[in-house]
């Protein structure tokens, strides 16, 4: 294994502890795997440059906690930490998007609700940070985020999410793709990092098709709407294409499912006759305005459609996915594997997988070593070095 993740003359801020809420188990269990074999390659580098690693804890099987929250036949929970956190590093990782979980409220089943995770995330932090050198809370899919400014008089939830996790004593939050990132503004004297997987997106579709070709004339990216831009203009000046982007006109008149409904798709941006295009986005809720978006630029003579966001929360089923595919309208939809996915979802002939397991080990090994991120955040290097590498690939085989 290359010595990327190796930390010469440095050691840990304190033992490295992991807690996984129960809705981010199998995304923790992967994590932890690569942390052990970072570490175990870290280990191994620094013995041959014959330097003393004097650091107990360092070298382990693994660093995820044993925790759990049950609940009493009234719904309400409690914590349980089954081994101290006592001068550790701890890392608290949770996925407020995991319905699948179930719970007894008298009797009645009740699926768990991000409220219900977020609040099992501050029963962990409650147990944890008294004792814990340091405590770090990582929400892949941040809580409210959709919900991150007001218009007329409503709640700012994501703002005080974060408020409430920071004056519980959190020093740093960890997520993925914001919804707008200028939310961190809530907290400003305390760790916010916002994480991109365009590397991973781009990782995972080369793998998969084999005969994209990546020039002007053959590709292109679009942003669905305003609040991409920034998303789409990267991965565009990675690729070197041209990118284009839709505006969503909504009827402000009327609530349609907690938003306004769009009227009309308008599309800005160069002829995408004959191109593949790939569509970039943080989130697939329901999935209709990005299918909206699919069947425009079908319609605008598109010849393939991609689709990469980051969280596949497909709250309305996959039926329209299945019909849109049926009907070539979409090709593939990329997603992450950083929120629950149903398993029918890896059944479809569209879906591929991102996956950000790896990325996300670095991070926590990263921050555990007090070192900076930025070797293990700017993806622009990989992805150049990704694109050689597919592009000569191409080039041998034809």
């Amino acid at each position: 294994m290359s010595n990327q993740f190796t930390f010469d003359n440095v050691i840990p801020i304190g033992p490295l502890k992991i807690i996984a809420l129960e809705g981010a188990k199998q995304l923790a269990s992967e994590v932890d795997d690569y942390i052990v074999q970072f570490r175990t390659n870290d280990a191994n580098e620094l013995r041959d440059k014959q330097s003393a690693l004097e650091f107990r804890g360092y070298d382990a099987d693994s660093y995820l906690l044993k925790s759990s929250c049950p609940r009493f036949g009234s719904g309400e929970a409690k914590g349980i930490l089954h081994e101290s956190v006592r001068g550790a590093d701890v890392y608290i990782i949770g996925d407020v998007t995991n319905y699948s979980l179930t719970y007894s409220v008298c009797g009645h089943t009740n699926h768990m609700s991000p409220d219900d995770h977020f609040q099992d995330l501050k029963r962990m932090i409650a147990i944890s940070v008294a004792n814990a050198k340091r405590v770090t809370v990582i929400l892949p899919f941040l809580y409210e985020s959709r919900q991150h400014k007001r218009t007329k008089r409503e709640s700012l939830d994501s703002a005080m999410a974060l408020e409430e996790l920071v004056g519980m004593g959190v020093k740093n939050i960890i997520t993925f793709d914001a919804h707008d990132p200028r939310v961190q503004n809530a907290i400003p004297l305390h760790g916010f990092d916002n994480f991109q997987p365009p590397y991973q997106f781009m990782k995972a579709l080369l793998a998969r098709e084999r005969n994209l070709i990546i020039d002007k004339e053959h590709l292109m990216v679009i942003s669905p709407d305003e609040g991409a831009m920034a998303r789409s203009v990267y991965f565009a000046n990675n690729l070197g294409v041209d990118m284009g982007m839709f505006y969503k006109r909504r009827d402000y008149s009327q609530i349609v499912n907690g938003r306004n409904p769009i009227v009309a798709h308008e599309f800005l941006g160069s002829d995408v006759k004959g191109k593949t295009v790939i569509i970039i986005d943080d989130m697939i809720s329901s999935g209709e305005s990005m299918l909206d978006t699919a069947r425009e630029l079908k319609e605008r003579g598109a010849e393939r459609v991609i689709i990469c966001c980051t969280f596949g929360l497909f709250t309305n089923g996959f039926d329209m996915f299945d019909e849109y595919h049926d009907k070539g309208l979409i090709d593939y939809v990329i997603t992450t594997n950083l929120n629950y996915r149903p398993e029918e979802l890896f059944t479809k002939p569209w879906y591929i997988e991102a996956n950000m397991s790896k990325f996300l080990a670095a991070i926590i090994n990263t921050l555990n070593h007090d070192s900076s991120v930025a070797s293990v955040i700017d993806p622009t290097p990989r992805i150049q070095k990704l694109i050689s590498e597919y592009n000569d690939a191409r080039s041998r085989v034809h």
